[in-house]
């Protein structure tokens, strides 16, 4: 049996600011650096014994995981990073505040973007160019996604590296975004297209999974904010 921690990076300045994020690449706030500190803390107290730790290429999440790694005295342990747990892409909305779309958009409408499972944002009008994509053979960045095309990106990358560890009996620590850890509850616990709508992922919460040598949950806690 091995266990996987899933944790939403600690608050950043957009999340701070009530602001649509995305592939945005914004830092964290004091309370977030907190926010990591304590949960790094929490997972210490457990018997945990990680051999990799994964996260996106957003310095949010990067920056996160380092806090982690070293309350749990891992910073010896390998830390990979890539693009494939990323946040959604919210295309044109980033940047934008979240309570200021409600109020262009619609309520019904802006709930729709960020918790519907297939409904795609106002995409961009043509895709960034940031080198660290280019660099690890990601060609462009998305216009806009979805939750669902979020998934897709992030479920090889579960098959390819954190799926076969945990199957191997080491412990995994995932630290990324709101969204591709919902993307990767969906997908592990078979939550369905409309029961996705419901989940929320809070800041600095460690999600502990359970697992058997099938991947089989046997056990889910969350480990809250005292």
């Amino acid at each position: 049996m091995a266990r996987l921690v899933l944790l939403r990076h600690g608050e950043s300045t957009a999340n701070r600011d009530n602001i649509y994020t995305g592939w945005s690449d914004v830092p964290l706030t004091s309370a977030g650096i907190t926010e990591a500190q304590q949960a790094g803390k929490r997972l210490a107290a457990l018997d945990f014994d990680f051999t990799a730790v994964h996260t996106s290429l957003l310095q949010r999440a990067i920056m996160t995981a380092n806090i982690v790694m070293e309350q749990l005295d891992i910073l010896a342990v390998p830390l990979n990073k890539t693009w494939r747990l990323n946040e959604r892409h919210y295309g044109a909305l980033r940047g934008q505040n979240k309570d200021a779309t409600r109020q262009e958009y619609g309520a019904e409408q802006v709930a729709l973007w960020r918790r519907s499972y297939t409904t795609v944002p106002p995409k961009l009008a043509q895709p960034d160019y940031d080198r660290r994509y280019t660099r690890y053979g990601y060609r462009f960045e998305p216009l806009a996604e979805s939750l669902a095309m979020a998934l897709t990106r992030v479920v090889p990358y579960w098959l390819d590296h954190i799926g076969p560890a945990l199957i191997d009996g080491h412990d995994q620590l995932v630290v990324a975004h709101g969204s591709t850890i919902r993307a990767l509850i969906k997908y592990l616990e078979a939550v369905s297209d409309g029961g996705i709508n419901g989940v929320e992922v809070a800041n600095g919460e460690p999600i502990v999974y359970d697992l058997d040598a099938k991947l089989r949950i046997k056990n889910k806690t969350i480990i809250h904010k005292q």
